[in-house]
């Protein structure tokens, strides 16, 4: 298994849209994807670095997330942490390649199999525990 990069941050708000345009006043970001996650309970907003410098085949994301209730990840983390840092997902070539690996060695993987994930990726979570309170993803990126 090979860690290609830092695919995105992912920070939990309470408000996306305010979100949106503070960290687009902040930082060069062009808002990549808009979606709604039912089934992971969440509004999110994939805001794509923006510069002469960012690679383009491979590029780096802030990922904002927003609760659609109080009852899910999202929201409990909100409830209990407030907003900040929620993961960290790193790309992969192949996320159930990343998934075995890491649970052969011990590493409480918290799919079964590997989920939907923003602009068509494959994605699954490793426990933070594991990862020293780090919940982190795995993403393998959508193919072109």
């Amino acid at each position: 298994m090979t860690l290609t990069r830092i695919h995105h941050v992912g920070i939990a708000v309470t408000d996306l849209d305010a979100a949106i345009e503070r960290y687009r006043s902040a930082f060069p970001l062009v808002v990549a994807a808009l979606e709604t996650n039912d089934d992971q309970g969440v509004r999110e907003a994939m805001l794509q670095l923006d510069s002469p410098d960012a690679d383009a085949l491979a590029p780096s994301y802030v990922q904002l997330l927003s609760p659609l209730h109080a009852d899910t990840p999202v929201g409990r983390f909100l409830a209990t942490r407030g907003e900040g840092v929620h993961h960290v997902g790193y790309a992969v070539e192949s996320v159930s390649l990343a998934m075995e690996t890491l649970a052969a060695q011990g590493f409480r993987v918290l799919d079964a199999v590997p989920r939907h994930g923003s602009l068509g990726t494959a994605i699954a979570f490793v426990h933070p525990k594991d990862l020293h309170g780090v919940l982190t993803e795995l993403v393998e990126p959508a193919r072109s």
